[in-house]
């Protein structure tokens, strides 16, 4: 007896394998099961399930109360504020953090939001603070919009710090671990092609894989950056090193993109980052990426002598804090030793009491009796 399943859809993915979905009510969800097994059944009815489920759910959901949290929530939702000013990608985090709010807090009157209800809510995230973080400043932001629409009198989130991450970020690249990744991927790679114009721009991987012949301007790279290009575009121009030019005529490229994938398009940024990682693993360096560059070029540039607003002009930061934390060690270094070397010149020149005698008397001058 033949038995017909409804619902269910086949494809292949890029590899020509083919792959099984239950596609129902606009919801797809995949069946990694093998085909007529007693486990193919069993993932199936579940998927079905899952899918009933959603629909039942989106069907008992009522519009939001006037005054409630999840109105204000949804008011934001469609404001220029939330769908012009952020990015797709932003705008998706920020929904997923928002709507995890409303599904235990959003019948609430959002007017009654105190300080404490936000410090708990960043608290209960403390294991992970930028994570925690993310939710206090999703709030500060939906109610700023509040306040300037005259929705809401004032911000709690205004009040209520960040965490301290406790961590230094990504890791910035030394010399020892270029030269390291350059062994493992010669020049003629994608690989390699990818290294040189992160190493060489000082840009995001949002910006490396757009970068293509038509970003070309008189020996430059003329283009705008990606983040913030809604809100506050950034438009930069970098000069081409010889290194890097070099490397991108010995490098196989795309007709739009420079960086392609093995089946010749564009890269997603997410995409590439993934990518990045695999050959950061190929040679020896899990700890290594894609951003950990842009931070070590800054903080080169720094060790270089390049002014903040030089080095601005090359990663495209609008203000000095964000690149004062990636230079802070160059800077510590560079620091340091003038100020040893001044040392060293003084006790050349006899200007100071001799280290050893200022150690055997404590560092003061004994009073005589």
């Amino acid at each position: 007896m033949k038995i017909t399943l409804r619902y269910i859809c086949e494809d292949r993915d890029r590899h020509g394998n083919l792959r099984l979905y239950v596609r129902r009510n606009g919801r797809k969800i995949r069946i990694k099961e093998r085909w007529g097994t007693d486990g193919f059944l069993d993932a199936y009815y579940a998927a079905l399930t899952a899918i009933e489920q959603t629909k039942a759910k989106a069907e008992r959901r009522l519009p939001a109360k006037s005054g409630s949290l999840r109105w204000l929530i949804e008011q934001y939702y469609r404001s220029a504020d939330f769908r012009q000013q952020l990015d797709p990608s932003t705008q998706r985090v920020r929904r997923g953090i928002l709507d995890s709010l409303c599904e235990i807090h959003g019948d609430k009157p959002y007017a009654r939001m105190e300080p404490r209800h936000v410090r708990k809510q960043r608290d209960d995230k403390a294991e992970f603070p930028e994570a925690a973080n993310a939710r206090v400043k999703a709030i500060r932001q939906v109610f700023k919009w509040a306040v300037d629409t005259g929705h809401a009198e004032r911000n709690p989130a205004k009040e209520v710090p960040y965490l301290k991450t406790g961590t230094l970020g990504f890791h910035s690249w030394g010399l020892d671990e270029v030269r390291q990744y350059e062994e493992r991927h010669p020049i003629g790679t994608r690989a390699r092609l990818a290294l040189a114009l992160l190493l060489y721009t000082g840009q995001r991987r949002s910006d490396i894989v757009q970068f293509g012949r038509q970003h070309v301007k008189d020996g430059r790279l003329v283009f705008t950056q990606d983040k913030n290009n809604r809100r506050s575009p950034v438009r930069l121009e970098i000069p081409i090193l010889p290194a890097l030019k070099a490397i991108i005529d010995a490098s196989p490229t795309g007709d739009l993109t420079f960086l392609v994938t093995q089946f010749r398009r564009p890269f997603t940024a997410n995409g590439f980052g993934n990518k990045m990682r695999e050959w950061c693993n190929q040679a020896g360096l899990p700890h290594c990426s894609a951003h950990g560059l842009r931070k070590a070029i800054a903080a080169r540039l720094a060790e270089l002598g390049a002014s903040e607003h030089e080095i601005m002009a090359v990663t495209g930061h609008r203000t000095s804090k964000e690149v004062s934390r990636y230079t802070r060690a160059a800077r510590q270094r560079e620091l340091a030793d003038s100020a040893m070397q001044k040392l060293a010149t003084a006790q050349t020149e006899n200007k100071l009491v001799p280290l050893q005698s200022a150690a055997a008397g404590g560092g003061t001058k004994r009073s005589e009796k």
